[in-house]
């Protein structure tokens, strides 16, 4: 088969990226727009040894898992993938998907994965927005913006590309982000603000990023920028201040009316790479974190904190995982990559309301975060939860031979929550934790391929794989959240 062929295929599967997956002539061939059940004529747009990738001729029958897009950005936007693919359908393939990798990647036969936990109504989950600025003008090297200049554009990234799609309003984001990002809108008209140009490393906006407590209302908008300050800075927090205040009262995480209240405004100095944040944090006004409250918990959020985006699904997920733990109430408990400490929190309080004396001790590589959960647990009354600083590959070991300067030792634990971010456990970690023999392991992932990987290593010292489920945290994306179950032999 050579480019411009056409080929008559039937979609068996997709991948995370998104494109359905055929076979012709025993060849994978991957087609974007096409999803699982569709039959369809291909051409060809790059053949390799092994696979070939080809763009949609025809649709000669349409899968009954089909429908279409409800986003107006479907076609322009590369967040949302499965935008095509009814949502009922979307929780059997994530399931599929993490069951795939169990075998395929992780070397576990018939692997026990449940079925998705999914959303009664899965849009405005997200409690984080984080947004791409840019003006479309091409930035000179002197600094100055070379014609045409278009209107500002926040939003999201199209699919493989850095150009941002204006986003107005986005089916995913609380309504005080698509607020805030029309406010700093019209400011950067208004003041003639420009935006950061890659190609040049030059202009000021780079981010919008606005976090929003759902249990609460308060709302922290965070401008991330390339450059010392924002002009006019004081009327931009008046702006984003009358833009959210004007949005109605949300229905919270139990049915209840909630009041959105701008509480804190953050600008982020970001002079140089591509993360999105920079190192420094300036408090432009308001308070430097906001509250969440949820299942009977309070939580204080700073900007670089981690925080899970969906709390509805949050707590279906702790849940979940408080089953796989499975307490009784004089446990130590590992919170490694914990965060602002909200898992090992709720394994805390559960174990203080069981009438045990177990006790959680956390490590978070976020500085702030682990500022955040230490604060956490007194806010809570929470006084067997402690929490320390530093790589967790690192910071176990230590604490294994001997301590901390506070004092906290760890000769044993009883369960390991292991929730790393997407590229997996450090190999180091996972052979100090194989080193500790807790009994039980509980694995929590956005990445169900890096957790196989993982899970391979821990079955192949002294592990054995109990159950995962999967949890619909990103719906409508790639992304699937997961929590897994091992026990010691």
């Amino acid at each position: 088969m050579e480019r411009g062929d056409k080929v008559q295929i039937t979609i068996e599967d997709i991948s995370t990226e998104g494109q359905g997956i055929g076979r012709a002539d025993g060849l994978a061939v991957f087609v974007r727009e096409a999803v699982i059940g569709d039959f369809v004529l291909a051409e060809l747009t790059k053949v390799k040894k092994n696979y070939a990738f080809g763009r949609v001729a025809e649709y000669t029958r349409l899968s009954s898992s089909r429908q279409e897009a409800l986003c107006p950005y479907d076609e322009r936007c590369g967040g949302c993938i499965y935008q095509q693919t009814k949502y009922e359908s979307q929780l059997t393939l994530k399931k599929k998907q993490v069951r795939d990798k169990l075998m395929r990647l992780g070397g576990i036969q018939e692997p026990d994965v449940k079925d998705t936990i999914g959303m009664e109504e899965p849009f405005r989950y997200r409690n984080k927005a984080s947004m791409p600025v840019s003006t479309g003008g091409l930035i000179t090297k002197k600094g100055g913006v070379a014609e045409p200049v278009h209107e500002p554009r926040i939003g999201f990234y199209k699919a493989g590309s850095h150009d941002v799609t204006d986003c107005k309003d986005c089916l995913l984001q609380s309504p005080a982000a698509m607020a805030a990002a029309e406010a700093l809108r019209r400011f950067m008209r208004e003041d003639n603000i420009t935006s950061y140009d890659e190609r040049w490393d030059k202009g000021l906006m780079r981010h919008l990023v606005v976090r929003t407590a759902a249990g609460t209302g308060e709302v922290m908008v965070i401008l991330v920028i390339n450059g010392k300050g924002i002009p006019n800075a004081a009327k931009l927090a008046e702006m984003l201040d009358e833009a959210i205040s004007q949005l109605p009262p949300q229905i919270g995480l139990y049915g209840e009316k909630v009041e959105l209240s701008l509480e804190s405004v953050i600008i982020n100095v970001n002079k140089k790479g591509r993360n999105i944040y920079g190192s420094e944090c300036i408090t432009l006004a308001g308070k430097p974190f906001i509250t969440e409250r949820i299942a009977g918990l309070e939580f204080e959020i700073s900007p670089l904190s981690f925080y899970q985006v969906n709390p509805a699904q949050m707590q279906k997920l702790y849940k979940r995982a408080l089953e796989y733990a499975d307490l009784k109430g004089d446990e130590t408990v590992l919170d490694l990559y914990c965060g602002v400490g909200t898992i090992g929190l709720f394994f805390a309080d559960y174990m203080r309301k069981s009438g045990g004396d177990g006790r959680v001790i956390g490590i978070e590589s976020v500085r702030e975060a682990v500022i955040d959960a230490n604060r956490n647990a007194v806010i809570n009354g929470i006084v067997n939860a402690r929490y320390v600083s530093g790589l967790a590959e690192e910071e176990l070991p230590k604490l294994m031979k001997g301590g901390d300067d506070e004092g906290i030792f760890v000769d044993r634990a009883d369960v390991v929550i292991l929730d790393p971010p997407r590229a997996g456990c450090h190999q180091r970690l996972l052979e100090a934790v194989c080193r500790l023999a807790p009994e039980k392991i509980i694995y929590i992932s956005c990445d169900p391929a890096t957790m196989a990987r993982d899970i391979r290593y821990l079955t192949n010292d002294g592990y054995e794989f109990c159950q995962a489920t999967p949890v619909d945290m990103f719906p409508w994306t790639g992304a699937t959240e997961v929590v897994a179950k091992l026990m010691r032999r």
